[in-house]
């Protein structure tokens, strides 16, 4: 009986370090945190992210801070080069217009439009793309042709058309960004869904009866999102550049309210005698258009590794 008693303590002892030693030993990791960890170890993308979260915290924060507002006038500073008088860090442009204000307001109304126009977009996208992936047949056919012919139309020049005849509002702006810039995420995540509607788990969900429009919202779209993810920092520049393509050629943004395309259009015409007013709004629409890029690089690493 004493060493029948002996025996199960030090089974127990023995299975109790043991589970111990176990508990410690595995620690289970999620895919996201592998690819958080890629993305940290990417030098070039993580300083890209702190930079373009500085400049778009200064161009929200920065213009209630400075003394200058975006519209008005100092007669006694116009054409003004960078300087410290008066705080002109940026100089002024012919109006006498402090040029630091309007480039944070100006980036902050472009940033504004690419966020909100790409965000449409890829929304837009998803459920076209994700629906004519999964549906298939004649109604993939048909979805694909509609996108197709959306391809096939000018889309500047229909683009210049509908901002001349609806208007130059922000929103506006927005929606004619949006009608021409969400079929590429359609294509590419109707080729994804195709993968994705032949595995075991839709299968799965299909014969337990599970209804279409969920099956596409819980199954299909949630592992879309790597490449969502990715192709989304790479539309965001895209619409910013198409905002300011539009505001350059004057049908963007309407005076006095400004945006990176506007300033630079009007740095363009008096860049010989005042290169200040183009310098300062082309750099920083530059470094955002970079930054984004770094970034999309650097999800696409981290998300997708084998693709490296």
């Amino acid at each position: 009986m004493l060493l029948k008693n002996k025996n199960d303590s030090l089974v127990a002892a023995l299975g109790g370090s043991l589970g111990q030693s176990l508990e410690g030993a595995v620690v289970g990791r999620s895919p996201w945190a592998d690819a958080r960890g890629r993305f940290v170890r990417n030098k070039a993308a993580l300083i890209s992210l702190c930079l373009l979260l500085l400049i778009t915290l200064t161009c929200i924060v920065g213009p209630w801070l400075l003394p200058h507002a975006f519209d008005s006038a100092d007669w006694d500073a116009m054409s003004l080069p960078p300087s410290l008088k008066n705080w002109h860090l940026f100089g002024t442009d012919e109006a006498g217009r402090d040029l630091l204000v309007r480039s944070l307001v100006g980036g902050r109304i472009s940033l504004m439009v690419g966020f909100l126009a790409t965000l449409s977009s890829v929304t837009l996208g998803i459920v076209w793309g994700a629906t004519a992936g999964f549906m298939g047949g004649k109604v993939d056919a048909f979805m694909m042709r509609v996108v197709d012919m959306m391809y096939a139309v000018p889309y500047l020049l229909i683009a210049i058309l509908m901002v001349t005849i609806l208007g130059r509002e922000f929103y506006l702006v927005v929606l004619t960004i949006t009608v021409f810039s969400w079929m590429d995420m359609a294509r590419v995540v109707r080729g994804q869904t195709l993968s994705l509607r032949s595995k075991e788990f839709i299968e799965a969900a299909r014969a337990l009866g599970v209804p279409t429009r969920r099956i596409i919202s819980r199954h299909i779209v949630p592992n879309l999102l790597g490449v969502v993810v990715i192709y989304t920092t790479v539309t965001v520049p895209g619409v910013i550049l198409t905002e300011s393509v539009l505001s350059f050629l004057g049908l963007g943004i309407q005076e006095p309210m400004t945006s990176w395309g506007v300033l630079i259009h009007d740095g363009a015409a008096v860049m010989e005698v005042s290169p200040w007013m183009l310098l300062f709004p082309a750099g920083l629409l530059s470094v955002t258009l970079y930054c984004f890029n770094y970034i999309g690089d650097g999800l696409r690493d981290a998300l997708d590794p084998k693709d490296r």
